[in-house]
């Protein structure tokens, strides 16, 4: 990975040489969120990844994003190699109507030695791979949190002794998010990575799903549902508070929002593949519809 073109892809190229400071790692990390999107496009295309950080990091540059495995992963590497120190944890996100877990679902980083007049402490949650979560670094201490529309609650986790608990905005895509103090390796990630990818239990398998965060909400593309949380963007035509939903009936549309809101052109994937996708989600959005109708 070149750090000076990942700093370009998120449109920092100035922080190259910067020093690691609290203050640049909250530009670093909002940058990120708004950049490159949270997205499981590459299951649906069939095509594989793997939780390799320099994998996931060349699909980036290429003006792809991932879910928290890739996202997180890439940018724990950006991120050690501008000098900050950060680390690794094992995590487990909390759906609804699931228990609170540690099961490897998810990829948490914590960044330490940054102190800041709001965090003495200099220990921040770093997270790039929550979807519609967070848009900021949170300082890990105890607390209520505000960012955009969305309210998030830290404490000490009860099912990771010495680890801690994120607490979703109820408008939020899922619960919670707790994770251990241990540092981990990638190799940690591989049995769920390869359950999230391939499993038809998974919900990567059964809806494809992209997000993206920026300072005053998130947009989310669930299948052919566009959606808006929060106060509109500049630019956009949806406007107000609250979630606000489009169904994309054309492939010309779907695919205008992926470049458009999400920031991916997919460049990357030829016209047969672009017809093959659309095709599969227009499959799955007949059988949702026809499902919901019975």
């Amino acid at each position: 990975m070149t750090i000076a073109a990942y700093l370009g892809r998120i449109g920092l190229p100035h922080l190259l040489g910067a020093p690691a400071t609290a203050d640049n790692l909250r530009v670093l990390h909002a940058a990120h969120v708004e950049k490159v999107a949270y997205e499981a496009l590459e299951i649906w295309l069939d095509r594989p990844t793997s939780v390799d950080p320099a994998e996931s990091a060349a699909r980036i540059l290429r003006g792809r994003g991932g879910y928290c495995f890739h996202l997180n992963g890439a940018f724990h590497a950006l991120l050690t190699g501008l000098g900050y120190d950060v680390t690794r944890h094992v995590g487990g996100v909390q759906s609804r109507g699931d228990e609170p877990n540690v099961g490897a679902n998810h990829l948490v980083l914590t960044a330490r030695g940054l102190p800041s007049p709001e965090n003495p402490g200099g220990e921040w949650l770093v997270d790039v791979g929550l979807g519609d979560a967070l848009h900021e670094p949170l300082p890990l201490v105890a607390g209520a949190y505000r960012q955009g529309p969305f309210t998030y609650g830290l404490r000490p986790s009860e099912v990771a002794p010495g680890g801690w608990r994120l607490e979703h905005d109820p408008s939020g895509s899922f619960l919670g998010m707790d994770f251990g103090p241990e540092a981990a390796e990638m190799s940690a990630f591989d049995k769920q990575h390869h359950h999230l990818t391939t499993s038809p239990e998974s919900g990567f398998v059964r809806v494809c799903s992209v997000a993206r965060r920026d300072g005053s909400g998130v947009d989310q593309l669930r299948g052919l549902t566009l959606s808006r949380i929060g106060a509109s963007r500049a630019g956009s035509s949806r406007t107000g508070a609250g979630a606000d939903e489009l169904t994309l009936d054309t492939a010309r549309d779907y695919f205008a929002a992926l470049a458009d809101v999400f920031c991916l052109p997919l460049d990357d994937v030829g016209q047969e593949e672009k017809d093959r996708l659309w095709r599969r989600l227009h499959s799955a959005h007949e059988s949702w519809l026809a499902g919901r109708a019975t």
